[in-house]
């Protein structure tokens, strides 16, 4: 226990600077519950391939340990459809690989089918509802210039 406070503290009192940032893109006329659906599936993708955006495990007053989230900012902007796709394009142009989910996924029983939806249509042609990306700070203030917060 002495060792996790030393560390902790440790981490309070250094000057941390985050250099990369997390951006997801969500649809603006989606209904609420797709939204809130796409936005924690959009996470996990970024979580999955980036398990150093990942902090250290809370644990509260009483010790009672919590699962680590995210240690680095997470935006969420509103788009339309074209801007997603602008979005997405702006992504790939600076080597960011993107976490997708298309309109078709609000349908799909598994993730295989997930792949499979996603696989059936070109990059030009996907109906986004809404995208991930994460990388350096500068990189994803370009991806998403000219979006607003979501709401």
């Amino acid at each position: 226990m002495t060792d996790q406070l030393t560390e902790e503290a440790d981490v309070m009192t250094n000057d941390v600077r985050i250099t990369t940032k997390i951006a997801l893109v969500v649809r603006a006329d989606l209904q609420d519950w797709q939204k809130l659906n796409l936005t924690a599936f959009l996470a996990s993708g970024v979580a999955a391939s980036a398990p150093d955006a990942i902090g250290r495990d809370y644990a509260d007053a009483d010790g009672t340990r919590y699962t680590p989230m995210f240690g680095e900012p997470v935006m969420v902007y509103a788009a339309d459809p074209a801007k997603l796709t602008r979005t997405l394009n702006r992504a790939l142009s600076r080597d960011v690989v993107a976490t997708v989910f298309t309109m078709e996924l609000f349908g799909t029983p598994h993730d295989a089918a997930n792949r499979a939806a996603v696989a059936a249509h070109p990059r030009d042609s996907l109906d986004l509802a809404g995208l991930a990306v994460r990388a350096d700070r500068k990189t994803v203030d370009k991806i998403v210039d000219g979006l607003r917060l979501h709401p």
